[in-house]
């Protein structure tokens, strides 16, 4: 699969047919990611006991949680792939990916040691009995065997993105997702495994996907790890990586407090938003389809110091992004209430729901701002902006928000992270200009 080569038509149609063409692979492996989720739900669902259901939805959040902390690898290897892609350097492009590697190795057992300390304080706190937690642990550690593959796919992604592969990407998460999806069957109705035979799935799956990844890395021109670099060299990386990582951290905490204050005001409340905000990580797996494609586009922009290309690239894909999202707003002002009644049949969730889902409708208006802006900030490579931006609207928007609007309980809580979303996506405006302004003062050279 060849790169998608910036056209030397740059006309307004093109820029948008390029940006279509790099976006659909991730909205559509994007959707892939869920099922990976609803397979392992209905092959333990058909189980006489749910405790084994129970405890892989409790361990695959906690997973989920910290290894998204450690999704900068993606991040920070798009931003500075994508300017030595555009800049036709292809020793960058390859050398952006081995320091990347490189930089996986100290992580390993960094992040192992992490999940060792951090899961045993945080089980007993998502509830349930003795039996479920060490069920819950068992399927962690077996979990964790995946950790190099895991971050490795976190860095090839980005590696792929930032060249405008982003087919490859579609093509790895498929195949995981099916050799996942054969290996819960096998494990659990073949060798009677229960939640230990899912776990051992994910880890073969993640493994089969960071394989296919550096095959097709190897077609690419990768041809090992390359000498270990000096840290002059590595600095970059490191510092891109830092800034995501806080930044990251910061999201995480804000959705961390968002969920504890709902469960403050109630299990009701709590179920109520943790529907809400499962169909929000729906809205941005769409949305992010397009800042994939601003990352990559802006990004080869800037390495070619093609300026109109820039600026097309740049309002082509929020245009795009503007549009999904209203089209996202339509259907769940349409189809939403039907959806959400559908999800529960509990009398007094439905009406929960009913209440609270006028959220719901306006989340992808709201937020495709900000979604659309990450895009365009790391192909630019303004990680240390985005950081800010995050501490900033977290710190003055959203916890000033609630706390004012704590009278108007969960209303309140809904509106103060409308505010923060609105505040990302504000804030990253005038970042934004700088770089339409003062591009060259983005550029990364090598």
């Amino acid at each position: 699969m060849a790169a998608v080569q910036a056209p030397h038509n740059d006309s307004w149609a093109a820029t948008q047919g390029r940006i279509l063409a790099l976006a659909w692979p991730i909205i559509v492996s994007n959707i892939t990611v869920p099922l990976l989720g609803l397979v392992d739900t209905a092959v333990l669902g058909h189980l006489p006991d749910a405790r084994h259901l129970a405890a892989v939805a409790l361990g695959s959040q906690l997973f989920t949680l910290l290894f998204w902390s450690f999704g900068f690898l993606r991040m920070g290897t798009t931003a500075l792939v994508a300017q030595a892609s555009g800049r036709r350097d292809q020793a960058a492009v390859l050398q952006v990916l081995q320091r990347a590697l490189w930089l996986v190795l100290p992580l390993v057992p960094a992040l192992v040691l992490l999940a060792w300390m951090l899961w045993p304080i945080l089980l007993p706190l998502m509830g349930g009995s003795a039996e479920l937690h060490q069920e819950a642990q068992t399927y962690l550690h077996i979990r964790l065997l995946a950790t190099p593959a895991v971050l490795v796919q976190y860095s090839l992604m980005g590696w792929f993105i930032g060249q405008g592969l982003t087919r490859i990407p579609l093509v790895m998460l498929v195949c995981a997702n099916l050799v996942n999806a054969i290996l819960d069957v096998v494990f659990v109705y073949g060798l009677h495994l229960t939640s230990d035979g899912v776990a051992y799935a994910s880890v073969i799956a993640d493994y089969s996907g960071a394989s296919l990844g550096l095959w097709f890395a190897m077609h690419q021109g990768l041809k090992g790890l390359g000498p270990l670099p000096a840290w002059a060299a590595m600095a970059a990386t490191v510092r891109v990586n830092q800034h995501l990582f806080v930044r990251t951290l910061c999201l995480l905490a804000v959705f961390a407090f968002f969920t504890a204050q709902g469960a403050r005001q109630g299990e009701l409340i709590l179920a109520t938003n943790a529907m809400l905000i499962t169909l929000l990580l729906l809205i941005s797996n769409a949305l992010d389809g397009f800042a994939h494609a601003a990352e990559s586009l802006t990004g080869q922009a800037l390495g070619e110091n093609h300026l109109v290309r820039l600026r097309r690239s740049i309002w082509a894909s929020g245009i795009s992004s503007a549009v999904l999202a209203a089209a996202l707003s339509l259907f769940f002002w349409l189809a939403g209430p039907w959806l959400l009644q559908r999800l529960t049949d509990n009398p007094e969730l439905q009406a929960s729901l009913a209440q609270y889902q006028v959220f719901l409708f306006f989340l992808p208006l709201v937020g495709f701002l900000s979604y659309w802006l990450d895009g365009v900030l790391v192909g630019a490579g303004a990680t240390a902006a985005m950081r800010n931006v995050m501490l900033v609207a977290a710190g003055l928007c959203f916890l000033p928000l609630w706390w004012w609007l704590q009278p108007w309980g969960n209303a309140g809580l809904w509106w103060a992270f409308y505010g923060f979303l609105l505040a990302r996506g504000l804030l990253m405006v005038w970042s934004m200009w700088q770089i339409l302004q003062r591009p060259h003062r983005f550029r990364q050279v090598h």
